[in-house]
């Protein structure tokens, strides 16, 4: 069945009068709940009398359920690390190329899943396949013609993340699977926002930041390892993901039996008392609501921005390649330089990035705050 939109969310938020913010694929704002998770952790952190051992594992252990939950997965499949590129240099650091194999790799990409694999394609003599933009904005068909039987690693996001443009990972899942190649899926650009189901797409490591669709604080991340790539080696060696540290405190021994799935990857002082409730408390916002639910409500906003961008010459993916949640419109020669910081100063709020201008709602904006964005573009064409 049809999933409904949802009703203004916009109450949930410190969104001023007047301000057009679509920009949530730069930084989201945060919800009012979020902000007093935030508030509560500050003043524990304050009192650190009233901090205990299990304060350094149960909310690790939520958030990690939570965004599980989102994406499909068990907990035991998912790290609490810092950020996309260490989820990334975790991959790097447990898989292996031999000379000649090739990782696939999207042009203009961003650069957390995209270093650490030209690196190590330089260090390991594997070849570099950099798959350039299609005209026909079909990521997905020209992915596909680049994986062989010689591709060690296909690196990929969820959507790309200057235009929106979307990928069929199922489809490139399953081509991976074929070839007998690892298939790292970044999932910053749109997880929170559509549906994903690791079940479905079969990645061997998904990494996603939080700062974006995920509505959490900035500097926290998952991990999600695939059952086969959770016996590796983590980044940094710590306590806290050893089996039964959380009745060893005070304890000197030395333990090194990991606990259960990929919780050895989590990061070190993961247990952040401030960013953890705040986290949360956002997912658990955002499995409230649904990701299917927050596309629904954003879909008809990307539409009416590809239909305005169009009567204006600004190209943009195609309604079949295109994402429900962030759309870029191609403005090479058509607007300034300093487009975003006109726009700003007019209460809309967007981002350049490359050739396009990035335009990302969410479910705190309507219709008026489309066209206050082209009544500013407007003055600028």
């Amino acid at each position: 069945m049809p999933v409904e939109p949802l009703p203004s969310q916009r109450h949930r938020f410190d969104i001023p009068d007047g301000m057009a913010y679509l920009n949530c694929a730069y930084l989201s704002p945060l919800m009012d709940t979020v902000l007093e998770a935030g508030r509560d952790g500050l003043i524990r952190k304050q009192h650190p009398w009233t901090i205990l051992r299990g304060d350094f594992h149960d909310p690790v252990e939520a958030a990690r359920q939570r965004f599980a939950a989102l994406i499909g997965a068990a907990a035991d499949d998912v790290a609490v690390v810092a950020s996309t590129s260490y989820g990334v240099a975790t991959a790097a650091r447990n898989l292996a190329f031999e000379p000649g194999q090739n990782v696939v790799l999207l042009a203009d990409e961003h650069a957390s899943n995209t270093y650490a694999w030209v690196l190590k394609a330089r260090a390991e003599a594997a070849e570099l396949r950099v798959v350039a933009r299609p005209a026909d904005g079909d990521w997905t068909s020209v992915v596909l013609e680049q994986i062989d039987a010689r591709t060690a690693l296909a690196a990929l996001p969820t959507v790309h993340w200057t235009d929106g443009a979307r990928l069929d990972l199922v489809a490139i899942g399953e081509r991976c699977r074929a070839m007998d190649a690892a298939l790292v899926v970044d999932g910053t650009q749109s997880i929170g926002a559509v549906p994903f189901d690791v079940r479905a797409v079969q990645p061997v490591w998904l990494c996603c930041s939080a700062y974006k669709w995920l509505m959490c604080p900035y500097s926290l991340a998952f991990l999600y390892a695939a059952p086969a790539a959770q016996a590796g080696t983590p980044l940094e060696q710590h306590e806290f993901v050893r089996a039964g540290t959380r009745d060893r405190e005070g304890d000197t021994g030395w333990h090194f039996e990991f606990q259960p799935g990929a919780r050895r990857y989590d990061m070190g002082e993961r247990s952040n008392f401030v960013s953890l409730p705040m986290a949360i408390a956002a997912l658990d916002q955002l499995l409230a609501w649904t990701p299917a639910a927050v596309a629904a409500t954003t879909a008809p906003l990307v539409e009416r921005i590809a239909d305005l961008g169009a009567e204006r010459g600004l190209g943009a993916p195609s309604g079949s390649h295109r994402s429900p949640h962030l759309i870029g419109l191609a403005i090479d020669g058509t607007l300034p330089d300093d487009v975003c910081r006109r726009l700003s100063a007019a209460g809309v709020e967007v981002s350049r990035r490359g050739s396009r201008l990035r335009i990302s709602p969410h479910v705190y904006n309507h219709m008026a705050d489309v066209d206050r964005l082209f009544a500013a573009i407007d003055a600028q064409i």
